[in-house]
């Protein structure tokens, strides 16, 4: 599962040769784990003292409210009480950087601040293709009717014009566009252009309430999603670039989820491939992910242990709640008793509020409660299921099995399952598979995966 990276801050200071002026905006860009996230800090003062807000441009949040903002000695000090963040920096008279630290969630990050407007880092990312492309293609857009939104993408089709077999592609978890952009990739603009030059047109959406896609994201849960699959094959049946026969699904992660749940009610899916796909509970497969990602980022046997203990009591919970009021109440009780407990854990009431509410969405409470063999059982075409062997996120051993055993337990035998050495879940060749290398390996998608694909897919073609 792609891990969501929710940041947020505030800052201000700096003067001129006389006197320490602080207020206007100043500029920093946070780095965390391979992720650049630019943060721009608006500070005034008043009779009554300083204030600031903060935006996050990549976030798309403006005008964010710091709770406190002290400036006394050239020193700068800035929290906002609802995320538990602060940040604490030191300006020099004369100089134009505020040299200081942000912090959030026990966890301290450098970051300058500087009055300049700061552009991220660009890396190089040499599989992504530049027009023009060898191929149509074509912007598009698409109603869900069952849930009254228009959802937006680009469909991609080889020359010459022909019937062409054709696929979806189904993004992994948290709001993506049509190129499941995320820490600096473009999977799917790389995927899509791979196929497409191979004789396989592509149709890549962003996600409902991303880009220009609508609809509500947040109320949204793995089913909806399926949804929105379904008219995305409806709209492909309406194209006469597209062989009927011949229409199949790509889901990474969560998509790989998502795929099954479609497929195993249509009967126009004629194939499926599912990259990093799940085929584990989602409780189990939460743990599971949070004990490797952790141990890779150097959290201790001890506290990881402790993590785990306290997290199947409350995906238990989860499941045994019959409303979200009672949810929230029930986790709120267990985990205030969990600090009384473990005095040494901090965490005020604002961040009590954000997990528990962050647990009570309505994604969270169907991925948790969801068993993916249940719509394995009832897939009856062809499946392609491939993981990465470093996988953190989606360990391929233990996913790949119970894929495999929940088609052939409902009878399918069209199935092939590959584990591929040294590729992590976004399968790009690595050392140790951590989330933290995932922005920082040039490689968007193993050649030698984009390759099984494809010839996967053109050796099922009638």
């Amino acid at each position: 599962m792609k891990q969501s990276i929710l940041l947020l801050v505030s800052l201000m200071t700096l003067t001129n040769i006389h006197a320490q002026d602080i207020t206007g905006q100043w500029n920093g860009v946070l780095k965390i784990q391979g992720t650049q996230l630019r943060l721009v800090f608006n500070i005034s003062k008043s009779e009554q003292g300083y204030s600031a807000t903060m935006d996050s441009p990549d976030q798309g949040a403006k005008n964010i409210p710091v709770t406190s903002t002290t400036f006394e000695n050239g020193n700068l000090k800035l929290s906002i009480a609802k995320i538990n963040m602060e940040y604490e920096g030191t300006f020099n008279n004369g100089s134009t950087v505020i040299a200081g630290t942000f912090k959030q969630g026990g966890m301290s990050f450098p970051m300058n601040l500087m009055r300049e407007k700061i552009e991220k880092e660009k890396r190089n990312r040499p599989q992504e293709p530049t027009l023009p492309y060898p191929y149509k293609s074509e912007d598009v857009t698409f109603e869900n009717k069952k849930a009254a939104i228009t959802l937006a993408g680009t469909l991609t089709m080889p020359n010459p014009a022909g019937v062409y077999p054709t696929v979806v592609l189904i993004s992994g978890s948290g709001p993506q566009n049509r190129d499941e952009e995320l820490l600096g990739h473009k999977p799917f603009l790389v995927l899509s252009d791979y196929l497409t030059r191979n004789g396989i047109a592509v149709l890549r959406v962003d996600d409902r309430g991303t880009a220009q896609s609508k609809g509500d994201f947040k109320s949204a849960t793995s089913q909806d999603f399926a949804t929105d699959v379904d008219a995305a094959v409806a709209y492909l049946k309406t194209r006469k670039e597209v062989n009927q026969k011949q229409i199949g699904l790509i889901g990474h992660s969560e998509g790989g989820i998502i795929a099954p749940m479609v497929a195993a009610n249509s009967k126009d899916i004629a194939f499926i491939v599912l990259l990093a796909g799940v085929g584990i509970p989602g409780d189990e497969l939460l743990l599971m992910q949070q004990k490797l990602v952790g141990k890779a980022t150097g959290i201790s046997d001890q506290d990881l242990q402790k993590s785990e203990e306290a997290n199947k009591k409350i995906f238990e919970l989860v499941k045994k709640s019959t409303s979200v009021v009672e949810l929230k109440a029930t986790i709120t009780s267990f985990i205030k008793q969990e600090l009384k407990e473990h005095p040494d854990e901090s965490m005020n009431d604002d961040m009590v509020n954000g997990q528990v509410n962050y647990i009570a969405t309505p994604w969270m409470r169907y991925f948790i409660s969801y068993n993916p063999a249940l719509a394995l059982q009832k897939t009856t075409c062809p499946v392609l299921a491939l993981n990465g062997e470093k996988d953190l996120q989606v360990p391929a051993k233990e996913n790949l099995e119970a894929i495999k055993n929940a088609l052939n337990k409902g009878g399918n035998k069209k199935v092939t399952t590959k584990q591929f050495p040294n590729l992590n879940h976004l399968f790009q060749e690595c050392k140790t598979g951590s989330p933290e290398e995932y922005s920082t390996i040039e490689q968007t998608i193993s050649p030698e995966v984009l390759k099984e694909i494809a010839d996967w897919i053109m050796s099922h073609k009638s």
